[in-house]
């Protein structure tokens, strides 16, 4: 690697990562010929993990280097201007180049190689490591889709490492180009600007999350056997969002707290209260979510058992009324036996049998029978099966 850039001295007086204001200076240099200017936005650079590489001075775009090492040259040449390296899923290779150049602790060079860390804010000597958790609504699946994103803030850099679509940062940089007032404020200006649009960009997944909130309330009265499923993966994802809103809240209050001590501007002072009131307000909201899901889920769980008591009482009637119709077939049934049973052993047609040459035979047959199927409708009325 070339020789390690020498930045300025700090004054004590000043925050020890927000640019000093330069020395008198000879006009900029020309970029080098063939130096490639990118297009505003973020565009990857030759299929590597390069979103964006930009130079800037007193809030001025000045070049847009195609490598980090192209960009760590021209940094050096522009000894007051400020650099703004953005990054998707680096290599290691780029992640230790950073950290040689810009003397990155070893341990936010480690998680910002690795996802899934936690949102938090830390210190290590002049630079700021700060991690984010950006979210965006997906319409067509109705469903949150959460990125990270790791931020090091220096004296005359920024760098932006993404793990995830989310958050698309050429919005921002776009914005901070347009007011140069504002880039010329240094570093600590673009880490707020990219604090307000993650913060921002909750807005619409409150929204959106808000219509799926209502959709399922009108599912769950109507009875949709569906709606414990969309219930459970709305709940997970409150979690989600909850871990990305509920420790950024801190983190903010933790950089106000420091305004006076490190002397940030005025201005940014006003922009950082600002974001840190829009993502108390949807801490607050998705908080309001999570209690909202579990009354649903509580008033769906009273309603399935009240459906399962209702389906069993049928089921119980039904097996009631099944009973009471089987009992009267069946007294019929005994009733009808009795006369069968005298006719047929009548009708075997043997020469011995008794009241065969009787007189009375017939009569007394249809007598008997007659009495047995009096006796059984009498005996079965009483027991209440007819």
């Amino acid at each position: 690697m070339s020789e390690r850039r020498v930045r300025p001295a700090l004054s004590p007086k000043k925050h020890s990562w927000r640019r000093q204001p330069p020395p008198p200076a000879a006009p900029p240099a020309e970029p080098p010929a063939g130096d490639p200017v990118a297009a505003p936005g973020d565009v990857q650079r030759n299929g590597g993990s390069i979103v964006h590489a930009a130079l800037y001075r007193d809030g001025r775009h000045v070049s847009s280097p195609a490598s980090l090492a192209e960009t760590f040259r021209q940094l050096r040449e522009y000894r007051d201007g400020m650099a703004w390296i953005g990054l998707q899923r680096p290599s290691e290779d780029e992640i230790h180049s950073l950290a040689a150049e810009f003397d990155l602790h070893p341990l936010a060079v480690e998680d910002a190689l690795e996802a899934h860390q936690r949102p938090k804010l830390e210190r290590y000597g002049e630079t700021l490591f700060v991690v984010l958790r950006a979210a965006r609504y997906l319409d067509a699946p109705e469903e949150v889709d959460f990125g990270e994103l790791h931020i090091f803030v220096g004296q005359d850099f920024v760098i932006t490492v993404r793990h995830g679509a989310a958050p698309d940062l050429s919005g921002v940089r776009k914005r901070m180009e347009e007011a140069p007032e504002l880039l010329a404020l240094g570093p600590e200006a673009v880490l707020y600007a990219i604090l307000d649009a993650v913060v921002d960009g909750y807005v619409p997944v409150v929204e959106g999350v808000q219509n799926d909130i209502d959709e399922i309330e009108t599912e769950v009265f109507r009875g949709d056997p569906e709606v414990s499923r969309r219930i459970y993966e709305l709940a997970r994802e409150m979690v989600e969002f909850q871990r990305a809103t509920r420790p950024l809240v801190g983190m903010l209050h933790g950089l106000m707290a420091g305004f006076a001590k490190y002397g940030t501007d005025e201005e940014l002072q006003r922009y950082l209260r600002d974001v840190a009131d829009h993502v108390t307000h949807t801490s607050e909201r998705v908080d309001g979510f999570r209690q909202a899901l579990a009354d649903i889920l509580t008033v769906n769980a009273t309603l399935v058992t009240q459906q399962q008591n209702e389906e069993m009482r049928a089921m119980a009637e039904a097996g009631f009324e099944q009973n009471e119709e089987i009992k009267k077939i069946s007294a019929w049934a005994a009733i009808l036996f009795a006369p069968t049973l005298v006719g047929t052993i009548y009708g075997m047609n043997f020469d011995a049998m008794p009241e065969l040459d009787w007189a009375f035979g017939y009569p007394f047959a249809i007598l008997l029978m007659a009495a047995v199927c009096t006796s059984l409708y009498f005996i079965f009325k009483r027991r209440d099966w007819l």
